[in-house]
């Protein structure tokens, strides 16, 4: 049965009216050096807001005549769409909050390419261009703001999680919104949209308007995990390392809910900053969170990095089981030190710049075979250093589970190849498995593995 679609102009919205004509060009180019079809594929994801799939091929393979054109006019811009999703309509006019997505999806590729990738101004192998880069597209998407004080969370977790655990986010973002804080997510399903659901709630409780909900991806994972309907304000980093460190940038504090392959990649990044000696003093409030049904997940999550990167570790975090009214007054509480520290150290609000992030958290990794089998997984590795390369090993599993360009990788050449320290092997094995069996790989269908370990 073919799905229903709609053909229609779309006008501006979320502060997006005027593009030069070499971008709208740019955006019209279909060659493979052109923007066309990252916009086509980053528009349809957000057209199928909420579809239950975390194959990013599913969305073109339902609508493989949806096309969009950006417009330029003499007062503007405008979306032609042809072929489009009917689910984003209501009576042939687009839904409000899906056309200021569709239009931030616009705002971002066409900056992205014009002001940091082409125009010679940044270089991107520089570490602090990297960052300047991160800044400057989250300026320009008006996700930085002045003048607030530390409010903003970052949540963490699966996008394939249970039904408990699921409403178990939620609740710890009902007790973050009565405390007056804003949410920042992936905005996927899952653990990215339990937060913000709960928060919307607790906002309208307390009268609170200007609410931020706000979900920051990138185009290899979008059309895996297309924005939820509660997200406001959608940012799209060029790649996975700069929404990282967007991420860590622009939040005051993250709370991590259970989830697999790349809750546990989100987790090392943040880890390979936190231990850097660099960093050492800088406040930045740590959460592992759950209902008592995940607590397991967290001791195997615990003993994990314990193994891997010693019993320092353990200094960074903090594990709340089934509290949800405690992880939330811990954030609030660890606001106030990154507040005190930020005024002593003279550091804006609105961007952490003091955190030092090496280059190998910030440089792409490209999950090749060659580059998965060559990761240096060992202890004799400074701690900081190996959670970077544990990091590169948990997304190139992601790659291959839901970017299309890793699942080709694996179609054409078979499952990656793992190698390291024995110990660390069996010990990410165990950790694997118990990903498996939980159904934390995949949201539907049996999940067959894209890596294999060796040692």
């Amino acid at each position: 049965m073919s799905a229903a679609v709609v053909n229609s102009r779309v006008y501006p919205r979320a502060g997006l009216d005027i593009l030069s004509r070499q971008e709208v060009s740019r955006l019209e180019d279909a060659t493979n050096g052109g923007l066309h079809e990252l916009l086509r594929r980053c528009a349809l994801a957000v057209l199928t807001s909420g579809t239950a799939t975390d194959d990013p091929r599913a969305a073109l393979a339902r609508y493989p005549d949806f096309d969009i054109q950006a417009v330029q006019q003499d007062r503007g811009i405008k979306l032609e769409l042809t072929s489009a999703p009917a689910e984003a309509f209501v009576d042939g006019r687009i839904i409000t909050g899906v056309a200021e997505l569709l239009f931030a999806v616009v705002r971002d590729i066409a900056y992205v390419s014009s002001e940091i990738q082409n125009n010679g101004q940044f270089n991107l192998d520089n570490p602090d261009d990297i960052t300047n880069a991160v800044f400057e597209i989250l300026r320009n998407a008006r996700a930085l703001r002045s003048h607030v004080d530390p409010n903003l969370v970052v949540c963490w977790g699966g996008h394939s999680i249970g039904r408990e655990e699921y409403l178990y986010t939620k609740d710890v973002g009902y007790q973050l919104g009565l405390r007056g804080l804003d949410i920042c997510t992936g905005c996927g399903p899952g653990a990215m949209k339990g937060p913000m659901k709960g928060a919307t709630i607790a906002h309208a409780k307390q009268r609170r308007t200007g609410n931020r909900y706000i979900g920051i991806t990138e185009p290899g994972i979008i059309a895996a995990e297309s924005p939820n309907p509660i997200v406001n304000e959608l940012v799209i980093m060029p790649d996975i390392e700069k929404r990282l460190e967007a991420f860590v940038r622009i939040g005051h504090g993250i709370i991590v809910f259970p989830g697999g392959v790349g809750t546990a990649e989100e987790i090392l990044y943040l880890l390979g900053i936190l231990m850097d000696p660099a960093n050492a003093g800088i406040p930045f409030p740590l959460v592992f969170t759950g209902p008592s049904e995940s607590a397991a997940y967290f001791e195997r999550i615990d003993a994990f990095l314990r193994l891997t990167l010693g019993e320092e570790v353990s200094k960074h975090y903090q594990i709340i089981v089934a509290n949800p009214r405690e992880v939330a007054r811990t954030m609030q509480q660890g606001f106030k030190q990154v507040l005190n520290h930020r005024l002593e150290s003279k550091d804006a609000f609105f961007f952490n710049w003091s955190l030092r992030i090496q280059p190998e958290l910030q440089h792409p990794f490209m999950p090749t075979h060659e580059n998965m089998h060559s990761l240096n997984l060992h202890r004799e590795l400074p701690p900081h250093v190996l959670a970077s390369n544990l990091r590169r090993a948990f997304s190139g599993i992601v790659a291959g589970n839901v970017k299309e360009e890793g699942m080709r990788a694996i179609e054409q050449h078979g499952p990656f190849v793992i190698d390291g320290e024995p110990e660390i092997m069996r010990a990410l094995d165990r950790l694997l498995c118990d990903f498996v069996a939980q159904k934390r790989m995949k949201m539907s269908g049996e999940y067959q593995p894209c890596y294999r370990l060796s040692a």
